[in-house]
C-alpha cells in the first residue's frame, strides 16, 4: 500500500518563479548567471578583521576576478543589461566593489568608447585592468548642479594641449576613488574647455592620474574620512596646470573641437552639450537601482530562512515555535516580498525601455529609469532595514550580511543624482510634459477587492488627482517668480511622481504575472500582486474615498481583506524567497543561518 502525503495548500513552482524574475530578453539566464557563479566564489565571502586599506585592496581583488567574466569589457561598457546584472548580484555581498565596477565599466569605459569621433584609442590597459578606471566630475560645491563645475582646461594653440587646472577648493574634484589603492589609475574627468578665454562649456577629459610609482605632477590626492556604507578610497582631487595631450577631449555629437580651435556641435546649449557628455549617467542609474534588487532580495533572503529557524517561546508553556509563525513577523516580510517583485520588474521594464527606445521616446524613457531609480533604491534601503530588525542582534553583526545593506543604499540613493533632485527634476518635466492620466470609472461597489483592475484604476485617480493639483498650483505663483511657482508645485508634483512610479510597477508585476503558464503558480503570483496593489491603495484611501474611487464599503474592507490575503499568501513565503536564488555559497556561509 502507498502512502500519499497531502499538502494543505497548492504547491509554488520555484523553478518557474526565478525564470519569470531573471529571464531578461533573449539572453535570459545567462546574463544573471555569470554573475550569480561568480559572487559564489569564496574570493567574496565575508572577511572579518581587515582594516580599511585592506578593504579597499579587497575590493579591487575582487573587481579584476569579475573582470575575468567578462570577454570583451569594451561590448560589455555599452550593455546596460549586462551592467546592471553585475550590480544586481555584486552588491548584495559587497558594496565596495560593484562601487567600483561600476564606476570602471560604465562611466570610465562606457565614456571612452562612446567617443565614436576620435581617432581609437588604445584600450588593452584598462580592459586588463593594468590600470583602474575612474570617473571625476562632482566637485566640492557642485553636486546635482555639475553643470556648473568650475574645473578649466585651457587650450593651448601653441602646443595644441589642454591645461587642466583646478582654480580653488570648491573645484575639488570631491569623493572619486583616485588613491593609489588598486594600482595605477586613469580617470575620466570633468571640465570647462576654454579657448581664447571663451568657455565652451563642460567635456570629459581622458587623464592619467598615478602610475607605479604614485600620483603622477600636477594632481595631489587627499583621502577623505571614512563614510557609511562601502568601504572605498573616496578622496578630494586637485589638479594644478595639469597638461594634457589634444586626444584628451572625449568628443561626440555634442562637440568636436576643430584642428583651428573652433566648436562644432549638434547639440544646442553648453547644458545640454555636456548632459550629452555625461549620458552614462543614465546607465548609472539602472546600475543603481539594480544594486537596490539584490539588496532587497538578499535581505528577505536571509531574513526570511532566519525566521524559519529562530524559535522562540510560544503561548503555551514550553512551547517553542518558529519567529515564522508569528503574523506580526510574516506580514512584514510578506509586504516587502510583494514590493521586491514589483521593484524587480519595474526596473527590467525600465532597463528594457531605455534599451530599445526611439530617438523621439529619448526623454520619456530617461526619466522612467530615473524615477525607478528613487523608488528602488528608497524601498530597498527600507526592506534592508526591516529585514535586519526581524533578524534581532544578529542581524547588527556584519558577519551575518545584513548589516551592511541599508548603508550601501545610502550611496545608491545618492549616487548618480540625489533622488529627491531627480524626482524633482522629474516631477517639474511631467506638470505640463506628461499626458494627464485619463480619469478612470468610478467603482460600482461589487468588484471584489482584490480585483486588480479595481485597484490599478484607484492608483491611476491618485495620479491624475496629484497632476491636476500640481498644474493648480504652478499656475497660483507670480509669473515673474519661477523659484516660488515651483516651490507651491512642488510637494503635488513629487506626490505625482510616486503614484506614477507606483503605477508602473504594479503594471510590470502584473504582465509578469500573465506570462506564467502555471496555474498554481499564477495565482499565488496574482496573490502577491494583488497585495502589493492593496497596501498601494490603502496607503491613499483617504484621497481615494474622496475623489469616488473606492466605496465607503470597500475602504471599511480594506483591513479585512487584507487579512484574508497575508493568510493565504503566508505558507508560500519561504519559496517566494527562495525563488530569488540567492547563491548557497553565501547563506550557509552567515553564522545566523547555520546554527552558529
Amino acid at each position: 500500500m502507498t502512502t500519499q502525503t497531502r499538502t494543505p495548500y497548492p504547491v509554488l513552482d520555484q523553478a518557474a518563479v526565478t525564470g519569470l524574475l531573471f529571464q531578461d530578453g533573449e539572453e535570459g539566464n545567462d546574463l544573471h548567471g555569470r554573475w550569480r557563479k561568480a559572487v559564489s566564489n569564496d574570493l567574496f565571502r565575508y572577511r572579518p578583521g581587515l582594516g580599511t586599506p585592506q578593504r579597499w585592496r579587497l575590493a579591487y581583488e575582487r573587481l579584476r576576478a569579475l573582470n575575468n567574466e567578462v570577454p570583451s569589457p569594451e561590448l560589455f561598457a555599452n550593455d546596460p543589461r549586462g551592467l546592471a546584472a553585475l550590480h544586481e548580484w555584486t552588491c548584495p555581498v559587497d558594496g565596495a566593489t560593484v562601487t567600483v565596477a561600476g564606476i570602471h565599466y560604465n562611466l570610465f569605459l562606457g565614456s571612452v568608447v562612446d567617443d565614436q569621433v576620435s581617432q581609437p584609442r588604445e584600450l588593452t590597459d584598462f580592459t586588463t585592468m593594468s590600470r583602474i578606471g575612474t570617473f571625476l566630475c562632482t566637485e566640492r560645491a557642485h553636486g546635482n548642479d555639475v553643470a556648473a563645475l568650475e574645473t578649466v582646461a585651457r587650450y593651448d594653440r601653441e602646443r595644441d594641449e589642454f591645461v587642466l587646472h583646478t582654480p580653488h577648493p570648491g573645484a575639488q574634484k570631491y569623493m572619486p576613488n583616485t588613491s593609489s589603492a588598486g594600482g595605477p589609475k586613469t580617470a575620466v574627468v570633468g571640465a570647462r574647455l576654454i579657448v581664447d578665454d571663451k568657455d565652451l562649456g563642460a567635456f570629459l577629459f581622458l587623464t592619467p592620474l598615478s602610475d607605479d610609482y604614485g600620483t603622477l605632477p600636477g594632481i595631489t590626492v587627499t583621502l577623505l574620512p571614512e563614510r557609511v556604507g562601502a568601504s572605498v578610497d573616496h578622496c578630494a582631487t586637485n589638479f594644478d596646470h595639469v597638461r594634457l595631450p589634444r586626444t584628451a577631449l572625449l568628443q561626440g555629437a555634442h562637440g568636436q573641437l576643430l584642428p583651428d580651435g573652433s566648436l562644432v556641435s549638434s547639440v544646442g546649449s553648453p547644458r545640454k552639450r555636456f548632459l550629452h557628455a555625461i549620458s552614462r549617467v543614465t546607465a548609472g542609474k539602472l546600475c543603481m537601482s539594480a544594486s537596490g534588487l539584490g539588496v532587497a532580495r538578499m535581505a528577505l533572503a536571509i531574513a526570511v530562512r532566519y525566521s524559519y529557524t529562530r524559535h522562540i517561546s510560544g503561548p503555551v508553556a514550553g512551547q517553542r515555535v518558529p519567529l515564522a509563525a508569528h503574523r506580526s513577523h510574516y506580514t512584514r516580510l510578506l509586504d516587502h516580498t510583494a514590493t521586491a517583485y514589483a521593484m524587480t520588474f519595474l526596473h527590467r521594464a525600465a532597463t528594457e525601455r531605455w534599451v530599445t527606445h526611439a530617438p523621439e521616446e529619448r526623454a520619456d524613457a530617461e526619466r522612467l529609469v530615473a524615477v525607478t531609480k528613487g523608488w528602488v533604491t528608497w524601498r530597498a534601503r527600507e526592506i534592508a532595514t526591516e529585514s535586519r530588525e526581524r533578524c534581532g542582534a544578529r542581524g547588527l553583526f556584519a558577519v551575518n550580511g545584513l548589516a551592511a545593506l541599508a548603508g550601501d543604499m545610502d550611496g545608491a540613493i545618492t549616487a548618480e543624482g540625489d533622488n529627491l533632485a531627480i524626482w524633482c527634476k522629474a516631477g517639474a518635466e511631467m506638470i505640463f510634459g506628461h499626458d494627464l492620466a485619463p480619469e478612470p470609472m468610478r467603482p460600482t461597489g461589487d468588484e471584489p477587492l482584490t480585483d486588480p483592475g479595481l485597484l490599478r484604476r484607484a492608483l491611476t485617480t491618485a495620479e491624475r488627482y496629484w497632476h491636476t493639483a500640481a498644474r493648480r498650483d504652478l499656475r497660483r505663483g507670480d509669473s515673474g517668480d519661477a523659484l516660488g511657482r515651483w516651490n507651491n508645485a512642488s510637494d503635488a508634483a513629487l506626490d505625482l511622481v510616486e503614484a506614477y512610479t507606483v503605477g508602473q510597477a504594479a503594471d510590470a508585476l502584473l504582465a509578469a504575472c500573465a506570462r506564467v503558464s502555471d496555474p498554481i503558480t499564477r495565482a499565488v503570483l496574482e496573490d502577491l500582486a494583488a497585495l502589493f496593489l492593496l497596501r498601494q491603495v490603502s496607503a491613499r484611501s483617504g484621497l481615494l474615498l474622496a475623489e469616488q474611487a473606492l466605496t465607503v464599503d470597500q475602504v471599511r474592507a480594506l483591513p479585512e481583506t487584507l487579512h484574508a490575503l497575508t493568510t493565504r499568501l503566508a505558507p508560500h513565503l519561504s519559496t517566494l524567497t527562495e525563488a530569488f536564488d540567492i547563491p548557497e555559497e553565501h547563506l550557509s556561509s552567515l553564522p545566523m543561518l547555520s546554527g552558529a
